[in-house]
């Protein structure tokens, strides 16, 4: 009898090694620390070099892998912004085309700076301004985007340079261009001012431009998209997104996420009330789970939507609405990788912290 207890307790102990082992390796994976900073932004290039921007005080840093999210380089510095704008979305963004990166960071003066990657010498360079009016930009909300089968760059922030309220601006970098286009208002609320606390986000697919923004019309603080087919050149009306609405007398400073994919279509994602939603224009809403900070990243069926509920991150499939957990923190961005891999990237304790992952555990 003994000896059958011994055998039975060495039995379920190897079998819960073994599950243990199993369960560590397909679905657990390692965590790994990049450097101390806040606010990472992530990027895929042509050649599936991967960069991961990020701020601390007042200099931008970023990483690089050449092996698919496995290991990332040291930081290198990329350049000093005195005054710069870190936290709650304020921090460096970044974009990467066929032949070069860009990395935008704005001052609390109202200057958007903007500093260029070639990616054959690998050497950062200082470019200058994007705003045409100086100190338009106080807010420090922005984003970019990247044509990436050319070096065409788009921007788009809150600008203050109309009656001292955020409206809506954009811009665009042409193709070995040392300048931004001359800016332009794409949308003026009827109601003095945009949300003034919530970042703009951009994405664009060949001709297809598209920009998110939060409103503030009537006391409602909903989301908002603008749809360019020519490059930017002109923009349709603004359209609202989901069926419901959002009365609140504050700012939520929660921007959401767009993506157009490869079949230009356009897949959002927000909060409202606390509820992160996925959304496509002129479709209700799709609740995805409780939280905030959401962002979106992929095409057609490999599209994931990240977002956190107090300090816990959280990756979301919209083929099918499975989640994931994927550690504590905030600030959490995604980029979809080759072979479904998703690389997530988020700020801990004061650290950029990466993981890849399977998107097969979905």
């Amino acid at each position: 009898m003994l000896f059958c207890n011994m055998r039975n307790t060495f039995l379920a102990i190897l079998f819960a090694f073994i599950f243990l082992s199993l369960f560590t390796s397909s679905t657990v994976l390692d965590e790994r620390v990049i450097a101390a900073g806040s606010q990472p932004q992530v990027s895929v290039d042509n050649n599936g070099v991967i960069r991961i921007v990020f701020g601390r005080d007042d200099k931008i840093f970023c990483a690089s892998s050449l092996d698919k999210g496995i290991t990332f380089s040291d930081p290198v510095l990329v350049a000093s912004v005195p005054e710069m704008h870190l936290g709650m979305s304020r921090g460096p963004q970044l974009a990467s085309g066929a032949h070069y990166s860009i990395v935008t960071a704005m001052d609390k003066a109202g200057n958007i700076h903007w500093f260029r990657l070639n990616h054959l010498s690998n050497k950062w360079k200082s470019m200058g301004i994007i705003n045409d009016i100086k100190g338009s930009a106080p807010e420090g909300l922005m984003n970019i985007a990247a044509d990436k089968e050319k070096d065409r760059f788009y921007a788009v922030w809150l600008d203050i340079r109309i009656g001292k309220h955020n409206q809506i601006y954009f811009a665009d970098l042409a193709e070995k261009a040392n300048q931004w286009s001359k800016n332009q208002l794409v949308y003026k609320s009827p109601d003095e001012h945009v949300c003034e606390c919530c970042q703009p986000h951009i994405s664009v697919q060949n001709s297809v431009v598209a920009i998110m923004f939060r409103n503030w019309l009537k006391g409602s603080r909903d989301l908002y998209v603008l749809r360019s087919s020519n490059s930017g050149k002109s923009f349709l009306p603004a359209e609202k997104l989901g069926s419901d609405t959002w009365k609140l007398n504050g700012c939520p400073m929660d921007g959401g996420g767009i993506v157009v994919d490869k079949a230009a279509s356009i897949q959002t994602t927000w909060q409202r009330k606390g509820l992160v939603y996925y959304c496509q224009p002129g479709q209700p809403e799709v609740f995805i789970g409780k939280g905030r900070t959401s962002s979106i990243s992929g095409t057609g069926a490999n599209t994931y939507i990240s977002y956190q509920n107090t300090d816990t991150l959280k990756l979301v499939s919209i083929k099918d609405k499975k989640g994931l957990l994927i550690g504590n923190g905030a600030f959490l961005k995604i980029a979809t990788l080759p072979e479904n891999k998703v690389l997530c990237v988020w700020e801990r304790d004061k650290n950029i912290v990466y993981k890849k992952i399977s998107s097969n555990l979905l």
